[in-house]
C-alpha cells in the first residue's frame, strides 16, 4: 500500500478525534493534516490518478490552507484581518468555508508555471439538512471560481480562471440505498451541432465530490469502488472503534514516531492519556508541541462549528468544559481567543 509518514500533529489531532467520538468540530480540525488530504485527494481528484500520496503531500500549498474564508462575502462593509480581506454584509450571516486551499495541478503546471487547483473540504455530519446538499455544493464551487477574479471589468483574464475541487464529506443521516457511496457531478460538453473540439481545461472548471458513509460499521470489500477511501474515512469520522489506530496505521505510518507509539499502544489513546494525567509525565518537549497543537486544533474547530450553527456562548463553554475537560476559566479564555477570529466582532 502507498502509506506515507505520519506527523506527531497528525497523530496527536486524529487522537484527540477518536477521543472525543467522532465530534463534528473534531473531525472537521483533523481534515487540515496534509496526510489525510493526500489520502482524500488520491482517490477524488481526477488530476492526481497515478501519483502517489507522497507526491500528492507535496503538491498541497500549505500557505494558502484557510478555514477563515468567506463563501458569501457581501461588498457593503470591509474589513481586513490580517492578510485576508473579508467582506462582511449587515444583517447577513456569516458563512465560511471548512477548509479551502491550492494545490498543483500537474497535468496543467509547465516547469516555469504552475496552475493550481483550488479544493474545498466540507465535513458535513448530515447529509440531509433540509434542503439538498448537491446545490449547496454547487454554490460553494462557484463561490470558489469567482473568488479568483476581482469584479468583472472590461480587461478581465477569464483564461486564468482554475479548476475548483468541492468534496464533501457527510457522516449521518444517509439513506440505506446511498450509504458508502461517492457521487461525483461535473462540467460536460453534451452536445455539438458541428464537429467543434474545444480543449477540456477550458470547460473543466468545476468538479463535486460527495461522498456518503453512514453508519460505525464499513463492511465493503476490496474490489468495491472507492473501497480504500471509504475504509480510510469510515475510521476517521467514527474514530472511538477499537480497531481506530489499527485502520488508519494502514495508511499513514507513524512507528518512526516510537514514544508516541507507545503511548497510544498501551494507554489506549494518547488524547485521553493528555487530558486526563497532563503533558508533565516524561513527554519529550517536542511531542508535547505536537500534542498542544492537536488539542488547541480541536478546541478552535468546537467553538467556530458551533458559533456558525448559532449556539449560545454559555452553550459553548459548557461543552468545552465536558469534552476537554477545562476549567470555566480556561474555556472563557479559548471562547474569547477563537470567537474573536471568527467574526472580529466579539
Amino acid at each position: 500500500m502507498d502509506k506515507l509518514k505520519g506527523s506527531m500533529e497528525a497523530l496527536s489531532s486524529m487522537q484527540v478525534t477518536a477521543d472525543m467520538e467522532g465530534l463534528d468540530a473534531q473531525s472537521k480540525a483533523v481534515l487540515h493534516s496534509k496526510e489525510v488530504l493526500a489520502v482524500i485527494l488520491q482517490e477524488v481528484i481526477e488530476e492526481y490518478k497515478g501519483y502517489s500520496r507522497k507526491e500528492i503531500m507535496s503538491f498541497i500549498d500549505s500557505d494558502s490552507m484557510s478555514d477563515l474564508k468567506e463563501v458569501s462575502a457581501g461588498r457593503s462593509n470591509t474589513q481586513v484581518q490580517g492578510d485576508n480581506a473579508e467582506f462582511v454584509q449587515l444583517n447577513e450571516k456569516v458563512s465560511r468555508f471548512d477548509l479551502v486551499f491550492r494545490a498543483k495541478n500537474p497535468l496543467l503546471s509547465k516547469e516555469d508555471v504552475q496552475i493550481s487547483l483550488h479544493v474545498d473540504i466540507e465535513s458535513q455530519k448530515t447529509y440531509r439538512p433540509g434542503y439538498p446538499l448537491e446545490k449547496r455544493g454547487i454554490y460553494y464551487l462557484a463561490r470558489q471560481l469567482s473568488l479568483q477574479l476581482s469584479l468583472a471589468a472590461e480587461n478581465t483574464d477569464y483564461g486564468a480562471l482554475e479548476k475548483c475541487y468541492g468534496i464533501w464529506i457527510c457522516r449521518d443521516d444517509i439513506p440505506k440505498e446511498a450509504q458508502y457511496s461517492i457521487s461525483v457531478y461535473e462540467v460536460a460538453n453534451t452536445k455539438n451541432t458541428r464537429i467543434h473540439t474545444v480543449e477540456k481545461e477550458n470547460y473543466d472548471l468545476m468538479t463535486l465530490v460527495v461522498i456518503k458513509l453512514g453508519s460505525k460499521i464499513y463492511d465493503g470489500i476490496e474490489e468495491d469502488d472507492g473501497y480504500e477511501l471509504l475504509r480510510f474515512l469510515n475510521a476517521l469520522m467514527y474514530p472511538h472503534k477499537d480497531d481506530f489506530m489499527d485502520t488508519i496505521s494502514e495508511y499513514i505510518d507513524f512507528s518512526e514516531n516510537e514514544e508516541l507509539w507507545k503511548e497510544v499502544t498501551h494507554m489506549g489513546g494518547l488524547g485521553q492519556s493528555i487530558l486526563e494525567e497532563g503533558m508533565e509525565q516524561g513527554i519529550e518537549q517536542g511531542i508535547e508541541q505536537g500534542i498542544e497543537q492537536g488539542i488547541e486544533q480541536g478546541i478552535q474547530a468546537l467553538i467556530q462549528d458551533n458559533l456558525e450553527e448559532q449556539i449560545t456562548r454559555e452553550r459553548i463553554l459548557i461543552k468545552l468544559q465536558k469534552h476537554f475537560g477545562l476549567t470555566e476559566e480556561k474555556s472563557v479564555q479559548y471562547y474569547e481567543k477563537f470567537a474573536a477570529s471568527y467574526d472580529g466582532n466579539l
